[in-house]
């Protein structure tokens, strides 16, 4: 049974994870509390890859207040050598009695074996506290180990009918300006941002964050069948970039080289881009999260692929049409059983906007 003071001081523990939302990947978000005799004597969060985990920081600042401690941890603390050593070992040679952790992590390579280190050096451990909050955190480390690929979200602005562009392509702007401020944070902590050819050849996106006080920029991802991408395109600036085509142009491949961008041919058996295939290799280069803010035809693959996990809609208050372009390019349904279901999961207010954060529900096997 975990006591009030427990869930206080591992909501503490979340509070400062979440400091590293923009910052971690491609390591999870992680927060630490040091508590000796119903008081904090420690606190420290993981920021980025290669620097000290929370355990480490946290227990820096307890300093010789940490033996004997209890200790508040998001995540399960690791018991092997990466960038850094086991957080576990810290743990024991800083002499803490209790440690109490949200999670166990995800990651084979410890799943339970951090716990098991402590108990064996005589150190009680809890897990499960605020499982479902520090399991949402790391949403996207969670997929990638468990799936082997990343978190996916669409990230869409359009009508109150559905519409996210005129017939003609005009779609700047459909929702107020608070909207896309808002589009930007799910920008800032994804590790990639994807976009198809069309999206890139109609609006040549720089595909940045703006509008969000971060030290990192995500992967920039396109999905470029025939290899269409202009050498003058504004993605282009300052490398980053990933394109995903079906067709080995191999002096194509080399200019697109010298700008700084990668490119992979992944093509399926009908000439396309192999989509599942993708989203493997981006979880194999470390990608936990990745934002969608394509066109519907993109959108409509990937959704038809059973690789959409998540949509962000933002629905201004407008009228379009039905000439309109629509958010997704499906099949046409026969019948209601067809549908794709969806959990919505938060809705609010943006500005005049609504946004809506909508899980899509997956079918039984």
């Amino acid at each position: 049974m975990f006591t009030s003071a427990d869930h206080t001081f591992m909501a503490r523990a979340l509070q400062l994870a979440q400091r590293g939302l923009y910052t971690t990947t491609p390591n999870p978000r992680v927060g630490c509390v040091v508590v000796r005799d119903g008081q904090v004597v420690g606190e420290g969060w993981h920021e980025r890859a290669g620097e000290p985990h929370a355990e480490v920081l946290a227990l820096r600042a307890a300093a010789d207040k940490a033996r004997g401690a209890t200790v508040y941890v998001s995540l399960e603390p690791c018991s092997h050598h990466g960038r850094t050593p086991p957080c576990a070992d810290a743990l024991i040679a800083a002499g803490v009695t209790r440690v109490v952790a949200a999670m166990q992590d995800p990651n084979p390579v410890v799943a339970g074996d951090g716990l098991q280190r402590l108990r064996a050096a005589g150190i009680e451990t809890r897990d499960g506290l605020l499982q479902d909050e520090a399991r949402e955190l790391n949403i996207g480390f969670v997929s990638r180990m468990q799936r082997g690929r990343p978190w996916l979200r669409v990230k869409v602005a359009a009508s109150l009918d559905g519409r996210t562009a005129l017939r003609n392509g005009a779609s700047q702007w459909i929702t107020g300006e608070q909207a896309r401020r808002d589009g930007h944070r799910f920008r800032a902590r994804s590790c990639a941002v994807m976009i198809g050819i069309g999206t890139l050849l109609a609006d040549d996106p720089r595909l940045t964050v703006r509008h969000v006080q971060t030290s990192r920029q995500p992967l920039r991802v396109v999905v470029d069948r025939n290899l269409e991408l202009p050498l003058s395109a504004q993605l282009l600036d300052g490398g980053n970039v990933l394109v995903f085509a079906a067709v080995d142009d191999r002096e194509k491949i080399r200019l697109l080289a010298q700008t700084g961008a990668e490119v992979l041919v992944l093509p399926d058996s009908s000439g396309k881009v192999d989509l599942p295939r993708m989203l493997e290799e981006l979880g194999r280069r470390g990608i936990n999260e990745i934002l969608v803010e394509s066109g519907n035809r993109l959108n409509g693959a990937l959704l038809r692929a059973g690789l959409v996990d998540e949509l962000v809609l933002y629905l201004a208050p407008h009228l379009l049409g039905d000439s309109a372009r629509g958010m997704f390019d499906l099949r046409e349904l026969t019948a209601l059983d067809q549908r794709v279901d969806l959990r919505v999961c938060d809705l609010r207010r943006i500005g005049e906007d609504l946004r809506i954060v909508a899980r899509v529900v997956q079918p039984e096997p």
